[in-house]
């Protein structure tokens, strides 16, 4: 089945998918430095906590590759790849897969095998080593995805004993999938795992205000490969669940995850908090989906978490392709339009913090994760090596 690529990348040359102009135009800006990904990031032209990890580790890459470090020191050397991926880090703070990408890519620069190497040889091996960190964050990503899917997939289908002749229905908040990752997806690949085993019967997703990358990307990855679904507004869940959760089988709330702190408490888009307190009230399962390198074991709860708050005209403006009289849409204008009245205070935090108390499941590329006897969530066993 074909996919979206939010990322195109060969060594020497970063193509970034610009998810502004979607779903009515496919664009694709070429992106070559730190301050380029730093502004595709900010501006949001890309998102998504893994795709932002790895726009900022490979447009990095493509600078050293192009010739960007002067430094006329192995140790120079390390010092610029380190203050351009700090640089880097303050696009978007609250995702954590950004971080531990640099600490990664670090690490990787730090531990290149220099001993006894002339000047342009030790820089040349600093570089490469890089690179191909860089580069491995790009091809583990795709892994990752799919395993989630499957391990989603799995729980899911033992929960509710979904059958090709029972499927099950879920609801997805934000935008989760092939636009926000290398590729498959996280939660959306959840659902696409389920799709493809005949265990989906429908699935819901949110527009995801004020940022729409529910009805922007979502739907559109949505009806791009033909799974059955339905459009949403935010506040529409608690019906949708009164309503239809027995006739449709809805059986669970599916996110992704911008961090996951030690206990469990889990930061995502904005809507993802009360969402889980409506799956909760309605007996429907609410389910995280986040890579390892989602998760943040050195923060011990939610509150913990910077949370970063976006501009007001988010909420006050919209902009988008202008639609003709005869309904079809004219990409070559857009039009930015007022939502409110433009002197109205505004407050727009871009993420809040869901309690692990009202999450059922964390599915991890290594498995899924449920709490124990003590209420929280138990990394150990999918994280042995940075468990403390």
């Amino acid at each position: 089945m074909a996919t979206l690529q939010a990322i195109k990348y060969e060594r020497g040359r970063l193509l970034v998918l610009d998810q502004l102009r979607l779903p009515h135009e496919n664009h694709y800006d070429e992106v070559s430095t730190a301050e380029e990904a730093f502004e595709c990031i900010r501006s949001m032209r890309v998102r998504g906590a893994p795709a932002i990890a790895i726009v900022a580790a490979l447009a990095h890459a493509v600078e050293l590759h192009n010739g960007s470090c002067t430094a006329t020191t192995p140790e120079e050397t390390v010092a610029y790849i380190e203050s351009r991926l700090d640089f880097l880090r303050e696009s978007r703070p609250t995702a954590v897969d950004l971080s531990n990408a640099i600490s990664l890519l670090k690490l990787a620069a730090r531990a290149a095998k220099i001993e006894g190497l002339a000047h342009p040889e030790a820089k040349a091996a600093i570089l490469n080593s890089y690179i191909e960190a860089a580069e491995k964050i790009l091809e583990k990503d795709i892994e990752n995805n799919k395993s989630i899917g499957r391990y989603g997939s799995l729980w899911l289908s033992q929960q509710f004993n979904a059958r090709r002749d029972r499927p099950i229905s879920v609801l997805t908040h934000c935008n989760t999938g092939s636009l926000a990752t290398s590729g498959h997806g996280t939660a959306l690949g959840i659902i696409r795992t389920l799709h493809s085993e005949g265990l989906l019967k429908h699935a819901y997703c949110t527009e995801t205000r004020p940022y729409n990358q529910g009805s922007r990307l979502t739907s559109f990855e949505l009806v791009f490969e033909g799974i059955p679904s339905t459009l949403i507004t935010d506040s529409m869940a608690g019906a949708l669940f009164a309503l239809h959760r027995e006739r449709m089988n809805i059986g669970a709330v599916i996110v992704g995850a911008d961090r996951v702190v030690r206990n469990g408490d889990t930061a995502n888009k904005i809507g993802t908090y009360a969402l889980a307190v409506l799956a909760r009230h309605h007996g429907v399962k609410f389910v995280v989906a986040a890579p390892t390198t989602s998760i943040d074991l050195e923060t011990e709860t939610g509150e913990g978490i910077k949370i970063e708050e976006r501009k007001p005209e988010e909420l006050t403006q919209i902009t988008g392709a202008v639609v003709n009289a005869d309904g079809s849409v004219d990409t070559s204008r857009t039009a930015r339009v007022a939502t409110a009245d433009q002197r109205i205070g505004v407050w727009n935090p871009a993420f809040d913090v869901t309690p692990h108390a009202l999450i059922d499941v964390i599915v991890t590329e290594r498995g899924a994760v449920v709490k124990g006897a003590d209420g929280k969530f138990n990394f150990s066993q999918v994280l042995p090596e940075r468990w403390r």
